[in-house]
């Protein structure tokens, strides 16, 4: 129970000025699987970019930040790209199935390098030292949650790709709805809870213990990754 409630805080740190904007991004792509049936193609993609738009001019009047607006504004303007250059409705698909390809890419080559795209990922959500990562005690736990990612976004392309090729594009839209925050959300809390089991068995430093310079033997990440 205690491990549960510390998954919630940890992801309410992380995420707790995401909050409704993920909506941003979501939505849209929801817009157009919703009237796309209904409809027919052109007024669900043109529906999708007005509401996408719709969502930037908001956060600009608000003055909030635009990130997950940008996201789902280009993501729909590249669809509707794909699209018209396609002559077919299941161009909007196409930029999905490129974007999770080349995060492949750069996982394997991040960990081929040994710098791994998970810990790019946390430097840039928690702020923690750079080279904390890369010690030679700590560096394996997140090579080996990015191959974690690289094989789960390898079996949802493969997944999402084998739809596109037969044109079942309901299936493929099902499928993309359930790729994006529910099993981004199951990818996160198995990283978090395997990354912070190999940071206990490497026995390196946590990261306080490093910015204090603290010497062996030490007591290690116990939260957080």
């Amino acid at each position: 129970m205690n491990k549960v409630k510390e998954l919630q805080q940890e992801f309410l740190s992380v995420f707790s000025r995401a909050g409704s904007r993920l909506l941003d991004s979501i939505l849209p792509l929801v817009v157009f699987l919703a009237g796309n049936p209904l409809l027919g193609p052109n007024f669900a993609l043109w529906g999708a970019l007005i509401l996408a738009a719709g969502f930037a001019l908001f956060r600009i009047v608000r003055k909030e930040s635009i990130v997950y607006s940008l996201a789902g504004f280009g993501g729909v303007v590249l669809a509707a790209v794909f699209v018209l250059l396609s002559g077919s409705e299941s161009g909007f698909y196409l930029p999905g199935l490129i974007t999770t390809a080349v995060t492949i890419i750069l996982a394997v080559v991040s960990v081929l390098i040994n710098r791994p795209l998970v810990a790019w990922t946390s430097i840039l959500t928690r702020r923690w030292p750079h080279e904390w990562y890369w010690r030679p005690r700590v560096l394996p736990a997140y090579n080996e949650v990015t191959i974690i990612w690289a094989v789960a976004f390898a079996a949802q392309l493969g997944l999402e790709y084998w739809f596109y090729q037969r044109q079942a594009l309901n299936s493929l839209g099902i499928a993309r709805l359930l790729f994006g925050w529910p099993f981004t959300i199951f990818l996160l809390v198995v990283s978090y809870l395997y990354g912070l089991w190999r940071l206990g068995n490497l026995r390196g430093p946590s990261v306080e213990e490093f910015k204090a310079g603290a010497e062996p033997p030490w007591e290690g990440q116990k939260r957080g990754f």
